[in-house]
Formats: structure tokens, C-alpha cells, sequence
């Protein structure tokens, strides 16, 4: 199954997020925009897992987070990747909290190593991708509404992280929270 770990938001950040993407979406640029509900952070994407390997995941995840404390986090920020010019990713950045979301993906990347999963070329970038950028077609007038946003949330008390199936549809993915595991403190 295919398979991530990931820290959800609460619904009344979801939904600022949704305001945050209607004016984007009025720009006419062909774009995927993420579904609100579906909104996260991903800590780890670990793709297909089989269903025999999954509770070796849930404790790998759980190990990883061992003596990790709740934490508070803000959003703030839009941008693109790899950048305004030729975007494909429309993003939405952490504030407050950034330093915690790259200990515990570091702490996960570790774990999830030790048990055959390859690790990211990349640094991991504390962002929520909103939206996927499908044609050059409005980029323009989109990336000046992105640059112009003073996207802001207040802040957010992240207290579990969740290991997560993703099942592709064409109306988009939908996400079922396979465990969730609490943070100390």
C-alpha cells in the first residue's frame, strides 16, 4: 500500500487554507489544487509498502519519535518549487515550528533507513503543497498573486504524527490514517 508519515492540521487551519487558494484559483493557471482535507506535511514518503512490512513501519515511526515533544507551529508564506519562473509546486511555508518538523524528519528518515527504505536525495523543506502546477498556461499572473500573499495562521499545537495509506483516485488521493503516534511533553 502506498504509505507516508505525516502531521495533519486542524480543521480551522484547513479551512484558511482553502480562503488562502481562492483567488489562486481565480488567476485561470491550470493547476491541481490540494483538496483542504488532504492538506499535510509530509515528514517521510515511503511508497509502496507491502501489507507484511507495515507494522515493522509503525514501530520504526514509533522508535523515531521516542522523547519528541509536542510543539507549537505557524504557517506563513507562499512559494513555488523550484522557483517563480517554472513552477511546478505551489506551497504554503511553516513558520514557527520549522526546527521541530526537520528534527523529526530527520529523526524518521533515520529509522525508516535502518529498514530498507532508501533516503531522500533532498533536504527535507517544512511545507504544505497546495497546488501542482499543470501547464505554463496564467503562470505569470499566478506567481503574482503567490508573491503578493500575506498567508499567516496562528499558531497550532502539533501533538501527534501519523503514518498514513494514500490510495490514488481520479477525483484526487484519499488519505487513511493508518496509526498515530503522540508526542511527549
Amino acid at each position: 500500500m502506498r504509505t507516508f508519515i505525516a502531521i495533519e492540521l486542524p480543521e480551522s487551519i484547513k479551512k484558511k487554507i482553502e480562503q488562502a487558494q481562492a483567488p489562486l484559483k481565480k488567476t485561470g493557471a491550470f493547476v491541481s489544487w490540494v483538496k483542504s482535507g488532504n492538506i499535510h506535511i509530509t515528514l517521510k514518503f515511503l511508497g509502496e509498502v507491502p501489507e507484511d512490512k507495515i507494522n515493522e513501519v509503525f514501530s520504526a515511526a514509533e522508535k523515531a519519535l521516542e522523547g519528541a515533544n509536542k510543539f507549537t507551529l505557524n504557517l506563513k508564506s507562499m512559494g513555488a518549487f523550484p522557483d517563480f519562473k517554472r513552477p511546478r509546486v505551489v506551497w504554503i511555508g511553516a513558520g514557527s515550528g520549522e526546527k521541530e518538523l526537520s528534527y523529526l524528519a530527520g529523526r524518521v528518515e533515520e529509522e525508516m533507513e535502518k529498514i530498507g527504505f532508501p533516503k531522500e536525495g533532498r533536504k527535507f523543506s517544512a511545507h504544505f503543497t497546495i497546488g501542482r502546477v499543470k501547464s505554463p498556461k496564467n503562470i505569470e499572473k499566478l506567481m503574482e498573486q503567490v508573491k503578493s500573499s500575506d498567508f499567516v495562521t496562528d499558531e497550532i499545537e502539533v501533538k501527534e504524527v501519523v503514518v498514513m495509506k494514500s490510495q490514488l483516485h481520479p477525483a484526487g488521493a484519499i488519505y487513511t490514517p493508518l496509526k498515530k503516534i503522540q508526542l511527549g511533553g
